[in-house]
């Protein structure tokens, strides 16, 4: 299209002259940005509760490095940084929404991992929490391609193992604790296999319970097994306060008839010896021993029979009362008496 001659022309404009850079000066300041952005390439910080690893060219250097400020090779070394002083934790069929003074939960989507079935049949809801620490880096990074996945599954495998090996009365009443103890020893047991490079410090059973149609029927048998159980406490504190004492007062009795025998069989002995001793002296002098143990029967029989008065018998006319010591005594005549 031709342009026509009657139109104005456009104004000129005069642009100001573009001030020349020196290339050296472009060169230089490439070099010192090079040289910024590969200073803060090289140094690095791993925090107090961390350790790293460093990979050259994609390998490891074979270090563990301590927390602290740590250099590396920039664009060519790259780190990894692991919390393997703080304690990890895994939880399994529910979640904390809110942690606090009163945490909140929650459980709703989760029950394909607390739901298991029993040694004998039934249904329990399971929930339990792992504990854990990351033991050796390099095996936690690249031993298994997803540390955190792989052991979640193994955590809910060995559960579901422990729980399916015992009824469900054990799993929600008397055998939590040692669900929770086999089931800490099975998880490590396949940590180490696995070479995972994971501690697995606790597990805990968060809560079991019976499915929630079934709840209230479980509610009546535990409270049923709860009163067996305090039936069966009483009756042993019973047993132990009564069966002691019998014992006691029988141990009793045996050592006293003991005693006595013991006793009664050395007088017996002592007697016989002083029959055997009197005898011998008999055999010798029976006239003067005859004597003798008349004596001494008579001076240890006379004091026994308190005071007495001897009269004749024939004696006529003798009044019967006689003051001794100071006391009123009736005295008969003896019919043969001396």
């Amino acid at each position: 299209m031709d342009r026509n001659p009657d139109w104005p022309r456009p104004p000129e404009v005069t642009l100001p002259p573009v001030p020349r850079v020196k290339a050296s000066w472009v060169v230089w300041a490439a070099v010192a940005l090079a040289l910024l952005v590969a200073l803060s390439q090289s140094v690095y910080q791993v925090q107090p509760e961390e350790e790293a690893i460093v990979l050259r060219f994609g390998k490891w250097t074979g270090e563990v490095h301590e927390p602290g400020l740590n250099f590396k090779i920039p664009f060519v070394d790259r780190v990894y940084k692991l919390p393997t002083q703080r304690q990890l934790k895994e939880e399994f069929g529910f979640r904390t929404r809110r942690p606090g003074v009163r945490t909140e939960y929650e459980k709703k989507g989760y029950e394909h991992e607390s739901l298991m079935l029993t040694g004998d049949l039934n249904v329990a809801d399971v929930e339990w929490v792992v504990q854990y620490k990351i033991r050796d880096p390099y095996k936690f990074l690249f031993k298994v391609r997803d540390p955190v996945t792989t052991f979640r599954d193994m955590s809910e495998a060995v559960m579901r193992q422990v729980v399916g090996d015992r009824s469900v009365d054990e799993v929600l009443t008397i055998g939590r604790a040692e669900v929770a103890s086999e089931a800490r020893r099975l998880l490590q047991e396949l940590c180490d296999r696995y070479e995972i490079g994971i501690s697995v410090e606790q597990l805990v059973l968060q809560d079991v319970n019976p499915p929630d149609p079934v709840k209230p029927s479980f509610n009546k048998v535990n409270e049923a097994l709860q009163e067996r159980e305090r039936l069966v406490n009483q009756a042993w504190a019973e047993y132990n306060r009564a069966v002691p004492k019998a014992r006691g007062e029988a141990e009793e009795q045996i050592r006293r008839a003991e005693g006595y025998a013991l006793e009664r069989v050395n007088n017996a002995k002592g007697e016989a010896a002083r029959f055997l001793s009197v005898y011998e002296e008999y055999r010798k002098a029976p006239e003067v021993t005859r004597t003798r143990l008349y004596l001494e029967t008579v001076e240890e029989l006379l004091p026994r029979l308190g005071d007495k008065v001897v009269i004749d018998g024939n004696l006529p006319n003798l009044v019967p009362l006689l003051g001794l010591h100071g006391e009123a005594l009736a005295a008969r005549p003896a019919e043969g008496g001396r």
